[in-house]
């Protein structure tokens, strides 16, 4: 799969679980450590856990395994590491006290101003 095919099948697993907020952020320009960013809200421990079994689950089907996943043990932010994408599910507190999105901005240019004469 390419990583906006493999980014696409995430997101649609984190919908079909009922994750709220999904965003895909593409980091290519801004990182070498992925090509996208997947970010959602779970509302309880219970469906972050649930969310990120569905992607998982949907990995599995494709025969693809993740490098990494961390933060099961209390489901507050599960992050799972796909190489080219990375999900992100985060109970809503930890995902506002974060902010992960702002984070992976692209940063505006700032234009300097002439030098004065």
């Amino acid at each position: 799969l390419t990583p906006r095919k493999l980014c696409t099948l995430l997101v649609q697993a984190l919908d079909d679980g009922k994750a709220e907020d999904i965003k895909s952020v593409d980091v290519r320009k801004l990182t070498s450590i992925a090509d996208f960013m997947v970010i959602a809200t779970g509302r309880s421990s219970r469906q972050v856990k649930g969310l990120a079994d569905r992607v998982l689950e949907a990995a599995r089907d494709k025969n693809l395994k993740p490098i990494g996943v961390e933060g099961e043990e209390t489901a507050e932010w599960i992050l799972l590491d796909f190489g080219d994408v990375i999900v992100h599910v985060m109970q809503p507190e930890t995902r506002l006290f974060y902010q992960l999105e702002k984070l992976w901005e692209a940063p505006k240019r700032i234009r300097a101003a002439a030098p004065a004469r």
